[in-house]
């Protein structure tokens, strides 16, 4: 392919991708601007209870393992 017709169809390109940029949702992150834009999945009221859910299972879950960790370390020093 002649550069003569390669490098404007190359700009072209670029400019679409740049402007593609500018309107496509920003995966879970902060909703895209314009008519393009929805309110990002984890950000719905049912979602952020989810995760708060599971954030706090998992902060019992490290509290639970901690405690076990040291009832068993004061086992092994009563055993000595």
């Amino acid at each position: 392919m002649p550069d003569r017709i390669f490098m404007p169809l190359c700009t072209l390109v670029a400019l679409a991708m740049i402007a593609l940029s500018m309107v496509w949702p920003q995966g879970y992150g902060d909703r895209s601007p314009g008519p393009f834009g929805s309110t990002p999945i984890q950000q719905t009221p049912e979602m952020k209870a989810l995760i708060q859910k599971e954030k706090d299972a998992a902060r019992r879950s490290e509290q639970r393992r901690a405690q076990d960790a040291a009832t068993a370390a004061a086992a092994g020093e009563q055993a000595q």
